[in-house]
């Protein structure tokens, strides 16, 4: 963790933005994967880890503003806990790291917010996505369950964010960490992929290099040779074979849970065929293009457009589109080959504050999302700022489904060739990723180097 100033000067900076009120930090607990007993891995609420640091179960906080108190609220183990998790510091222990003197048993918490209601205070709380929140908030605001999203406080989400969205020198130096690690995933998995080996078998390698170092992972791994499947998290068992790719979408969290996030795309073989090598070049001008242009103050929708362009010129090249690349992009015509955004902001979430809501991080007051397919999916589109974290991931998809009912409802004939198309539906999809952060005076990429071409890939895949 970090110093307990950082905590302290994150929380007085959080008061000064909220003004009055009293501020309601749940925390997550375990969450049983078939009995109570039997619970999936405990991953601790990330705004709740940015202003209090407990990695812990079983644990609540206030920022009550109007009377500049914060408070902890949790119960201490009992010899009946201890027995099966050994022993851990005090709840005062835990607070007093982070400078918060005041700790309560958690049986305490509704009594202080029924308090603060009859006062008349605000209580300010954030959009749950866990089921046991919803009960925890119906329990502690007597409101209803099916309420509790109407009245989420967008002041509070709004406050958090412009803390959260600006990554201090400390917050980058955990978050190359991990990038750090997440390149070793990606050329570990390079190294062992052969015909013969599985996707499952790469999961587990990839898998084993974060765990060498006690990280976890950032998302569920994607090591996949149906590429086209953008969230394909199904691993095969069956052989991969020389000629077939396998896409590689993976990510590791550190010991504070500071992501990483890569994607890399790699022959099963020796080396990619000349139709691969062809995408595969097409997208690394595609991803140049993109961190040529970054820099403060330029939109990351103008980026994006500027992405899907030098996407549409390779598929002119190739005769599988036509026109105007630009108007083509601008319409909709080139979400054909990238159905998806261009990136997403990046911390202690891989995607970042995403529980907040995704226009209220990547969008500007006032703008919201795009209604076109492929556009309406970039979750980062504001200006870019100093500090700001977030990945650049562009991708070239040959869909068949998609192909077939665009080519059946006649759509963007004008741009899209689709009987020489119908050659490519078999191909699969490439996507590559970098995490970069936005500079006084530019921007650069974070943690060492990812091959990225097809010849730096083939390098690492042939030592």
């Amino acid at each position: 963790m970090f110093s307990k100033e950082t905590y302290i000067a994150r929380r007085k900076a959080l008061k000064e933005r909220m003004g009055s009120g009293l501020l309601l930090f749940l925390g997550n607990n375990f969450t049983g994967m078939n009995c109570v007993d039997n619970a999936y891995h405990f991953r601790q609420d990330s705004t709740f880890l940015y202003y209090f640091a407990s990695d812990y179960e079983g644990l609540a906080a206030i920022i009550d503003v109007d009377n500049d108190k914060d408070i902890i609220f949790g119960d201490e183990l009992t010899i009946d806990a201890i027995v099966w998790t050994g022993v851990q510091p005090t709840i005062k222990e835990k607070s007093e790291r982070v400078g918060i003197q005041e700790t309560r048993p958690m049986a305490d918490l509704a009594t202080y917010v029924k308090n603060a209601q009859a006062k008349g205070q605000k209580v300010h709380y954030l959009p749950p996505y866990r089921g046991d929140h919803y009960l925890w908030l119906h329990e502690l605001l007597g409101m209803n369950p099916a309420e509790i999203d109407a009245n989420v406080s967008l002041q509070f989400i709004k406050a958090i964010v412009a803390q959260r969205n600006y990554k201090s020198d400390e917050e980058i130096a955990q978050i190359e960490e991990s990038v750090n690690v997440t390149v070793d995933m990606h050329c570990a998995a390079i190294r062992a992929v052969h015909p013969g080996t599985t996707e499952s078998e790469i999961m587990s390698i990839v898998q084993a290099e974060a765990a060498k170092y006690n990280f976890g992972l950032s998302f569920p791994i994607i090591a996949t040779v149906n590429g086209q499947t953008l969230h394909n998290h199904a691993y095969g068992t069956t052989p991969l074979k020389d000629g077939q790719m396998l896409l590689l979408d993976a990510g590791c969290e550190n010991a504070m849970h500071y992501a990483g996030d890569l994607t890399t795309t790699m022959p099963v073989g020796t080396h990619f065929t000349e139709q691969q090598r062809t995408i595969c070049n097409i997208l690394r001008r595609a991803h140049l293009t993109a961190t040529d242009n970054l820099r403060p103050g330029i939109e990351y929708r103008e980026v994006h457009k500027l992405v899907l362009t030098e996407i549409a010129k390779g598929m002119i090249d190739l005769g599988l589109m036509k026109g105007d690349p630009v108007e083509a992009s601008v319409l909709g015509a080139t979400c054909m080959f990238l159905p998806h955004g261009l990136g997403h902001m990046m911390g202690l979430d891989v995607h970042d504050m995403e529980n907040l809501g995704e226009v209220n991080v990547g969008y500007e007051e006032g703008r919201s999302k795009s209604t076109l397919f492929g556009w309406k999916s970039l979750r980062l589109a504001k200006a870019l700022e100093p500090g700001f974290v977030f990945t650049v991931e562009p991708g070239i998809y040959f869909i068949p489904d998609l192909i077939d009912k665009w080519r059946a409802e006649k759509k963007f004939t004008d741009f899209i060739c689709y009987d020489k198309l119908e050659a490519w539906k078999n191909f699969g999809g490439m996507r590559g990723e970098e995490d970069w952060l936005i500079l006084n005076d530019g921007a650069r990429r974070l943690g060492k180097y990812k091959p990225m071409s097809p010849e730096e890939i083939e390098e690492v895949r042939n030592k």
